[in-house]
């Protein structure tokens, strides 16, 4: 898959089949929309694309969200390529970028740069200076600008539109069951190990710990876990805590996994830690034997929920 970080792509890259997005988490409304396109391109023999912004434009908007993302950029474009994405042109949402208003967006760098055969979009979709052009406006230039629009319904899961607000609130939630359901795999963080504080190992439980750069926070709490080490292709089981050790009198909010039966030293090595399951709420306990009497209690309950196969 061919990644362009800029609008000028070549000539063999144009009147192909683009989607249009942000595709934060490729839940499965994005995948609706991917199966579609891809279809359209593989009927009429030509390239299917995807056309996405970097950072969110939420995020651009507002400097203070930091913790917002389903997925980081890298996984959103191993996703790409996981549902047949031949190329994407990712382009740099900046102030320039924002003012650009609908009619000049569908001119200037739908037609005259990427000049697509087709245009994908979701029905609610938004775009240009105050998000004032939506699907009617690209349906006016169709015809002048010469593109087929696939005007795609949102996909809805028991009855409610599938979105990543949706996936968002769950998280936060701690509704991780319903969470997998919707991206229609296992949600992960993924990071480099750091230097601990060595309590866990003190309690009788290894643990190694991730900082949490960009994404969503889910709940507070302690979580059933599978994880993945580096290049490794073994799933691991395990229990995570993510929270900030009120016990301790922590502050800093991290990701702390204990893996079952797991020994090896795993500073700075990159695991990707998949969530199955909340298991309960966040508590300051009393003293430490308090809390390693309850961490044997969260062991027995991770492995329950581990018996359900890793979705990837």
């Amino acid at each position: 898959m061919k990644i362009f970080k800029n609008l000028n792509i070549p000539k063999n890259y144009k009147r192909s089949a683009v989607a249009v997005g942000n595709f934060d988490g490729m839940h499965i409304g994005h995948q609706k929309v991917f199966n579609i396109t891809k279809s359209f391109a593989k009927k009429n023999k030509i390239k299917f694309g995807v056309l996405t912004f970097r950072p969110l434009p939420v995020m651009f908007f507002n400097k203070k969200l930091k913790n917002h993302r389903l997925v980081s950029e890298n996984q959103k474009f191993e996703l790409f390529k996981k549902y047949g994405a031949d190329f994407v042109i990712n382009i740099k949402f900046n102030k320039v970028f924002s003012k650009i208003i609908a009619e000049k967006f569908i001119k200037e760098i739908i037609y005259k740069k990427i000049n697509p055969k087709s245009l994908s979009v979701s029905s609610n979709f938004k775009f240009g200076r105050r998000r004032k052009g939506n699907i009617n406006l690209l349906k006016r230039f169709c015809i002048k600008y010469d593109y087929k629009l696939l005007n795609i319904s949102a996909f809805k899961y028991l009855g409610k539109v599938v979105s990543s607000t949706r996936i968002r609130k769950c998280l936060e939630k701690g509704k991780i069951n319903l969470a997998n359901k919707l991206l229609s795999r296992n949600w992960f963080i993924d990071g480099k190990v750091g230097q601990g504080k060595k309590l866990g190992r003190k309690l009788g439980y290894r643990t190694c710990n991730i900082l949490i750069k960009n994404y969503i926070l889910p709940k507070i709490g302690i979580y059933s876990v599978k994880v993945l080490i580096g290049s490794e292709k073994k799933a691991y089981n395990g229990v995570a805590y993510f929270g900030s050790r009120p016990t301790f009198g922590g502050k800093k909010i991290f990701l702390e996994t204990n893996i079952f039966n797991f020994k090896k030293n795993l500073y700075k090595k990159r695991l990707r830690v998949y969530f199955f399951k909340f298991i309960r709420k966040d508590k300051k306990f009393i003293n430490s034997n308090q809390l390693i009497r309850q961490m044997s209690k969260d062991v027995i309950s991770a492995k329950r929920a581990l018996k359900t196969k890793l979705l990837r």
